[in-house]
């Protein structure tokens, strides 16, 4: 049957051409992911991208970056200032050109930049087109030279001289037009973490920010460069050596490495970048790395007759407690990724190159220094019993003839019965009287139910086998049947959604905490493929019989209650004090119905950052983690690692 909706016929006359930046701000998340908070910032690193490529290049050693009081930012460079001559194709000046054309720029060859960060020519454009102004000043050749965007990317100021100057560089602002995004606030914090990374990575160049609303200000210079990435990875850690640093250039792709092993540290933390850019999913540089420090280890132990009859050590022995960092620059003629989210390096002469470069390196720095070399590989050796001891446990908790975990399986998990994997959703709630309402409320095909008993293991720097061996800890594995470790595949979850769903008080808050430490350890992917959850159950719950009907209204904060009592005047305020004390019914229409429910999604923004959180919140460092505490909790706010409300 016809679609009365839509027209029945296709024609010439249906295509709609957008103009200039029209199909920027028309989709938008097409260009920067998103229009919430996400999406936002990405503004800002496209301009600063901008900045950080000249620096990059050798042109410029300060980038000053500004919250203005209007809530614009300003980002101002020393670099050579972009082109104001005329363009011979368009005939308009070249900076004009940039701010208002999609694909235009200098990075598309290696004349202008050898190597850069710039997406591709759409960043100063989009910027423009989402934005309210853009006002761009460029210090060239002695002038200062400006003009100025509004309404979308909509030249109002055409290219004019202002005056002489001994500068150089640019100096772009630009205010985020609000009928666009969610938010045009810029954090101040967000912007501090992300230009700390880029200072560590350009060694010697000077980042600035300061927040004319609220006068805060911050500065990171690095001479170190990247050692000084890891010195500041591993500020609360108990070391294993000295940071050990390589720096070198293989066939025209320029290599820097630092890197450092922890005790009590049971995972691998790899930060690697091509020019600049974070491969969050690594690549050929990462597998390079890793090949290179697994040959190197094992070739010192076998040449030291370290291992004595014992099995050569796997990559991950090798690689456990590990914090590194891997920086490449790498020319534009030779820069692939695998993807289109550029999260992912596939330039294919990284791998031999790294492999050799990390071989090579790493086994003189274990000859020269033999105590250390004996030390790690002694380290190594635990590592490898571990592992084996884990599997053991792993290969005991999945057998039929394990009667006691059958009977923690079946005990404690209600299972969906629907098979359809990605449709189903596990809820992991606090204590069993929560466990008993949720079983009742739930949609019986596509929602488990997984109650816990008492406060989950806190499982940041403890052994595999100790955690494998906590039974909530074994029951969760089991259940998610998808491995642990390295062995973890999100793609293998029996669950397209893992909730986690607890009281909201300061008990819930804690089993959440220690249960997203949990995932973040052992099933890390879980995360980064956005499966893990957290159920917003209400706090209030106002009502009052009109006209012999019951009418309410729920509250998910103090502000939310304030509306509900405007709505229901003179209205009963009941505050929930746990999910157990909420019916079936209410439970279900407040937390797990599906169409109505709200969730929070746990993201990973920042690697660097989540992992000095963890080691801040739940390392053994109490007096760090008070201090940190005190100067950054509002316990009269909700905030968290959660950020993002699905």
């Amino acid at each position: 049957m016809a679609n009365n909706d839509a027209k029945t016929s296709y024609t010439a006359a249906d295509i709609e051409i957008l103009e200039g930046l029209a199909g920027v701000r028309k989709r938008p998340a097409m260009y920067i992911g998103s229009t919430n908070q996400t999406g936002l910032h990405h503004l800002a690193w496209e301009i600063l991208d901008n900045a950080v490529d000249e620096a990059l290049s050798g042109f410029g050693k300060e980038i000053k970056i500004t919250i203005q009081k209007d809530g614009a930012l300003a980002v101002e460079d020393e670099g050579r200032g972009i082109p104001v001559d005329i363009h011979r194709q368009t005939g308009m000046p070249a900076v004009q050109l940039i701010f208002s054309t999609l694909h235009s720029g200098g990075k598309f060859s290696s004349k202008v930049y050898t190597s850069s960060a710039g997406l591709h020519g759409v960043g100063s454009a989009v910027t423009n087109a989402l934005s309210t102004y853009c006002d761009v000043t460029v210090f060239r050749n002695g002038k200062i030279n400006h003009l100025r965007f509004e309404d979308g990317g909509k030249l109002v100021t055409p290219l004019e001289v202002l005056g002489n100057t001994k500068k150089h560089g640019t100096l772009v602002k630009f205010l985020p037009d609000s009928r666009i995004f969610s938010t045009t606030e810029f954090k101040f914090d967000i912007i501090a973490n992300h230009i700390k990374e880029s200072a560590f990575l350009l060694k010697g160049v000077k980042f600035s920010l300061l927040n004319e609303k609220t006068q805060e200000k911050v500065e990171y210079l690095y001479e170190d460069g990247i050692k000084a990435y890891i010195k500041d990875i591993q500020a609360n850690k108990n070391v294993l050596g000295d940071i050990i640093s390589f720096e070198g250039e293989e066939d025209t792709i320029k290599i820097d490495i630092a890197m450092q092993y922890a005790y009590q540290d049971y995972g691998e933390n790899i930060y690697s970048y091509a020019n600049n850019v974070r491969t969050r999913d690594g690549g050929t540089h990462e597998q390079g790395f890793r090949a290179g420090i697994t040959k190197a280890v094992n070739d010192y132990a076998e040449e030291n007759s370290i291992l004595k009859g014992k099995t050569k050590l796997e990559g991950s022995d090798i690689r456990e407690g590990l914090t590194a960092v891997i920086s490449l620059k790498i020319p534009e003629a030779k820069l692939e990724y695998e993807g289109q989210t550029k999260q992912k390096l596939g330039t294919p002469e990284a791998l031999p190159i790294l492999t050799n470069f990390v071989y090579n390196n790493f086994s003189y720095y274990l000859n020269e220094n033999k105590e250390f070399a004996v030390n790690l590989i002694k380290k190594c050796i635990d590592a490898q019993n571990a592992r084996v001891a884990a599997r053991k446990a792993k290969d005991e908790a999945r057998s039929k003839r394990s009667l006691k975990q059958d009977v923690v399986l079946s005990d404690k998990l209600t299972p969906a019965t629907s098979k359809d994997y990605d449709k189903n959703e596990l809820f992991i709630v606090e204590g069993d009287s929560a466990g008993g309402t949720a079983k009742s409320s739930r949609d019986r095909q596509h929602q488990a139910i997984l109650p816990l008993r008492g406060k989950p293991l806190n499982t940041f720097g403890i052994p595999v086998e100790k955690t494998l061996k906590n039974e909530e800890c074994a029951t969760m594995i089991n259940t998610i049947g998808a491995g642990v470790k390295e062995t973890f595949n999100a793609d293998h979850s029996h669950y397209g959604k893992v909730i986690i769903m607890t009281d909201a008080d300061t008990d819930g808050a804690h089993i959440q905490t220690l249960l997203i430490t949990f995932f973040y350890n052992y099933m890390r992917p879980l995360i980064l493929k956005g499966k893990l959850f957290v159920a917003m159950p209400p706090l209030y719950r106002v009502q009052k019989e009109v006209n012999h009907k019951m009418i309410y209204r729920y509250a998910w904060d103090e502000n939310d209650l304030e509306l509900a009592k405007k709505e229901i005047p003179g209205g009963k305020v009941s505050r929930y004090k746990g999910l157990g004390e909420m019916n079936a019914d209410q439970l279900w229409e407040t937390t797990m119905d599906p169409k109505r429910r709200q969730l929070l999604k746990v993201t990973i923004e920042d690697a660097l950052l989540a992992e000095q959180r963890m080691v801040t919140l739940m390392g053994n460092d109490a007096q760090e983690r008070r201090r940190w505490i005190e100067e950054n909790i509002n316990f009269n706010e909700v905030d968290s690692f959660i950020d993002e409300v699905k």
